[in-house]
Formats: C-alpha cells, sequence, structure tokens
C-alpha cells in the first residue's frame, strides 16, 4: 500500500527535491526515469513533489538508477547549500596537483584528488579500473567518488582531466562548486608530463603530442565554460595562485 501525503513532510520534500534534481542533472524526464525503475510516471511525479511515501524497496531501485548508495540518495542535495567548493580543471599537466594544495592553504579547506577519490571507491588503481572494466565503469565510479565529496566539507578538488566530457559529473560539479580552468598550452602540457618522470603518453605511439593537441581542443570548448579561467604557461607558481584567489574572491 502506498501512503500519499495531503502536505508533504520535510523529510519526503527533501528525498523529491534530491530525485527530481538527478534526474535533471542526467537529462532524463519522468518518462526515461520510469523506464530505468519501473515505477510509474505518476507515482514518480508524486515522489518529487514529496506526496508519496516510497517503499525501502523503490527507494533502492530509484538509488539503483542514479548509480549511488541508498544512503547516498538519502543523504540530500549535496550542493543545497550553495557552491561551496573550488574545481580546478584541465589535462594532466595543466598544474591541479600543484596550484591545489597551495591554494587550498590558502583558503583554509582540504585538498582532493578526485582521482585517487575514485580509486578508494574502487579498490582499484586507475589503469586496473580502464584495463578490466573501460571507461564506463570509470566515469559511473567517477560520479559516485564526485557526489561523496561534494556531500562533504568545503574542499578544494583537482577534477580529472576528463570529467567535462561527461554531462552528468560536469553537471554536478558546476553546481556545487566554483570552477577553475588551468589553461596551458600543449607544450607546456607535454613538458610537465615529462618533468614529472612520466613517460606513458610517449609509450608505443609516435603521435602523442598530436593526441594531445587534439583532445585539448576537443575539451577546450568544455574547459571555458569555468567560472575563472587563469593561463598558467606565462607566469609561475605563486603567481597563478595570486590570480586563481583574486578571481574567485572577484566572482
Amino acid at each position: 500500500m502506498v501512503l500519499l501525503l495531503s502536505h508533504a513532510h520535510p523529510l519526503l520534500a527533501r528525498l523529491g527535491a534530491r530525485v527530481r534534481t538527478l534526474r535533471k542533472d542526467r537529462g532524463w524526464s519522468r518518462r526515461d526515469l520510469a523506464r530505468r525503475t519501473g515505477i510509474s510516471e505518476r507515482f514518480l511525479a508524486d515522489v518529487e513533489t514529496g506526496a508519496a511515501n516510497p517503499s525501502l524497496l523503490r527507494l533502492w531501485t530509484l538509488a539503483q538508477a542514479f548509480e549511488l548508495e541508498l544512503t547516498e540518495l538519502l543523504a540530500g542535495d549535496a550542493a543545497a547549500p550553495g557552491r561551496r567548493h573550488v574545481a580546478l580543471l584541465g589535462l594532466r599537466g595543466a598544474g591541479k596537483s600543484t596550484i591545489g594544495p597551495l591554494l587550498a592553504e590558502r583558503l583554509g579547506r582540504p585538498f582532493v584528488e578526485l582521482d585517487a577519490c575514485i580509486e578508494a571507491v574502487s579498490g582499484m588503481r586507475l589503469g586496473e579500473i580502464f584495463q578490466l572494466h573501460g571507461e564506463a565503469y570509470y566515469r559511473s565510479t567517477e560520479r559516485q567518488a564526485l557526489l561523496r565529496q561534494l556531500a562533504g566539507a568545503p574542499s578544494v578538488i583537482a577534477a580529472s582531466g576528463g570529467i567535462v566530457t561527461d554531462p552528468q559529473s560536469f553537471a554536478l560539479l558546476r553546481r556545487a562548486a566554483r570552477t577553475v580552468w588551468l589553461r596551458a598550452t600543449p607544450e607546456d602540457h607535454w613538458q610537465r608530463v615529462l618533468q614529472q618522470g612520466d613517460l606513458r603518453p610517449m609509450a608505443d605511439n609516435e603521435q602523442a603530442f598530436g593526441d594531445l593537441r587534439r583532445i585539448l581542443g576537443e575539451r577546450e570548448p568544455f574547459y571555458r565554460e569555468a567560472d575563472v579561467v587563469v593561463d598558467t604557461s606565462a607566469q609561475g607558481v605563486a603567481a597563478v595562485v595570486d590570480a586563481v584567489q583574486l578571481a574567485l574572491a572577484e566572482a
């Protein structure tokens, strides 16, 4: 038996807002969600308005559709308090791991590498994730890790380079964080990665630099959607941190 309430209970109202936000973030219509869950559109409408008191099984089904743990679905909207986090965007070699900790120290908040969160959630190294399960699994795990991080205390997040190509995760990030693109030339990306001792970009790929330029070109329109854009090629680390901090304050 389904209990319909004439006045939404605060808990059910929060749940409804959560479901509605998650659905819209993914670009789904209510019919899309109904098809994914087997729950009628009418009942989903009641859930989203806080008028329905769904069973535990239906809550679990909704959580599965959104690729969340049940506790994450019930936790409320991670972005409700506003954009409390700062997220650094850019390809590998943009300077996220260098600028991030210094910026976080200035802002008095922790610095988090989203890739490390993904490894913690999956229990595997990034290379293993791609080798064993592929990109689709990686993106799903990335979304879970991102939701958990956004639900926590304000932080500075170094996002994965390709997060901007996943509409769901990028929408979540932009709703809950002020985004900063650390822009660099392809040559600087290349040299910084090599200076870090990471030769993977060159392995078995004579066209690696051309691939880097292509990927940067494909992602640049998404990176340009960031709230703040700071050029890291023309200035040193301290100057970049100053520029980011000032731009965030002005924004």
